[in-house]
């Protein structure tokens, strides 16, 4: 009984932490002693006890938020940009042996990438090209990145944060363009109204006896409504017509 006893004692302490069970978006990254000796796919494995770790790298995509950055545009103004990157571990080897924390790395390279990227562009540029920036980023990130074994899948700018007094400037600027299509617009349709005008008393005095009618027209509006007014129409010498007279 006692070396039954010992039997399991011996497989509890020194077989069963050598198995570990790896999940599927992880890899697990082994060494041997202190020296890296392999990669361990998802499922369960097993490892020497005491001799050999493994380290669980998740390789799935993952977003970092990268803070608020104060940067100062080619046209000298301040605003605040902040960013959003979405990587992948490609090489879990790498990403432990190459930096000692590669998320931090990663953000903080992204920071300074940021900055220097918007920097070089004016405000109007940093408002307009906001997908252009975004590749840029993407490439620069990714380039440095890429020897910890990280490959940037996107960067995305999220907020550009202005000076309260330009957000002022710019909005009376919107409200003077809203104001001045809008007067725009109502020109034109005066002069569009204008122009029906004219044309239709053009066209009244070249047809024969559109003048009458449009006097009879005027006759019966007028004898709908109540009034004081006395009307009297008199023969007029032009072009055949007549003419309207109205007193009390």
């Amino acid at each position: 009984m006692p070396i039954i006893f010992i039997l399991i004692f011996i497989f509890l302490l020194v077989i069963v932490p050598g198995f570990r069970v790896i999940r599927q978006y992880e890899r697990g990254v082994v060494f041997t002693l202190g020296k890296y000796s392999g990669i361990r796919n998802p499922g369960l494995r097993v490892v020497i006890p005491y001799l050999q770790t493994i380290t669980r790298v998740d390789v799935r995509t993952t977003p970092i938020d990268v803070a608020k950055q104060e940067v100062i545009t080619k046209d000298n103004v301040t605003v605040g940009v902040d960013a959003i990157v979405y990587f992948r571990v490609l090489d879990p080897s790498k990403a432990l042996l190459e930096t000692t924390n590669y998320v931090y790395a990663t953000t903080n390279f992204a920071q300074a990438a940021l900055r220097d990227v918007t920097g070089n562009f004016e405000l109007d540029e940093l408002l307009s090209k906001r997908e252009e920036i975004s590749v840029r980023l993407k490439e620069i990130v990714d380039a440095e990145t890429d020897k910890w074994g990280i490959d940037i899948e996107s960067v995305k700018l999220q907020n550009i944060e202005l000076p309260g007094d330009m957000k002022r400037a710019m909005a009376k600027q919107a409200e003077a363009e809203r104001e001045r299509r809008a007067a725009i617009i109502t020109a034109e349709g005066e002069k569009a109204s204008a122009q029906a005008i004219a044309d239709a008393a053009q066209l009244i005095t070249k047809t024969p006896g559109a003048m009458q009618i449009r006097t009879l027209q005027t006759l019966e509006k007028i004898s709908q409504e109540p009034s004081q007014n006395t009307v009297m129409v008199i023969p007029s010498d032009f072009k055949g017509g007549v003419s309207i007279a109205a007193g009390k």
